[in-house]
């Protein structure tokens, strides 16, 4: 999900209907009828499934039908509800925590009798990095990249990873939002490496060749800004 999205799931949990149906499917573990659901908030069948339709529209839950106990019968299966995903979360502006999380894992499982643990993380951050930019260059195929292209290439792309990125001039793009706050005040070398290292590597992904990733911290923003 995009922020937005993740934004408009919550705001569909805000009724208290809807909460309540929803807390039920979860944790029944199992898909539920309309008539389970209605059963589980006191209400019709008919206000439930306007309601169910409303968490399906969000991205809650995920709609089939489905014979009731795994046994057909004659006629129409019932429609039966499920959890989409596993969790939602909203963090404004926008946090990462997870995404640093996987590098510091994937570093952990992959690191080289040659290279510390903070080598392992540079390097696979570096990995990812590249894995992401070459997906995007791959679904938006721009080309060759000069530099004002290849910023604001760069931009739309950190966007979805929450860096807030601000074009200050046609050549540089200042990047307002730190998504591993507040772990980067924890340990600032560490997480600032791996975030540099990140964005070193989705530079490299996109082939974007006039365009380096430069560690330049200010107080409250990244610690990296893309220049040409």
């Amino acid at each position: 999900m995009t922020g937005e999205a993740e934004i408009s799931a919550v705001a569909a949990l805000d009724e208290p209907l809807r909460r309540r149906m929803y807390a039920f499917i979860r944790q029944a573990r199992r898909p539920v009828t309309r008539d389970e659901a209605a059963a589980s908030a006191g209400i019709s069948r008919k206000l439930a499934a306007f309601h169910l339709d409303k968490l399906v529209d969000a991205g809650l839950l995920r709609a089939h039908f489905q014979p009731v106990g795994g046994i057909r019968k004659v006629g129409r299966a019932p429609k039966v509800y499920e959890p989409a995903r596993d969790d939602v979360q909203v963090a404004i502006p926008p946090r990462r925590h997870a995404m640093l999380a996987e590098v510091l894992i994937d570093a952990v499982l992959t690191e080289g009798d040659d290279e510390t643990a903070r080598e392992a993380s540079v390097r696979v951050a570096r990995q990812h990095g590249a894995d992401a930019g070459a997906a995007e260059r791959a679904r938006v195929k721009p080309g060759r990249l000069g530099a004002e292209r290849a910023l604001t290439l760069a931009e739309t792309l950190l966007t979805d990873y929450g860096f807030e990125p601000s074009r200050e001039s046609p050549t540089c793009v200042r990047l307002r939002n730190c998504p591993f706050h507040p772990l980067a005040a924890r340990s600032t070398e560490l997480v600032c490496g791996i975030n540099h290292a990140f964005l070193d590597g989705l530079l490299g992904g996109l082939q974007a060749a006039r365009v380096e990733a430069v560690l330049a911290p200010r107080p409250g923003e990244c610690c990296v800004e893309l220049r040409a």
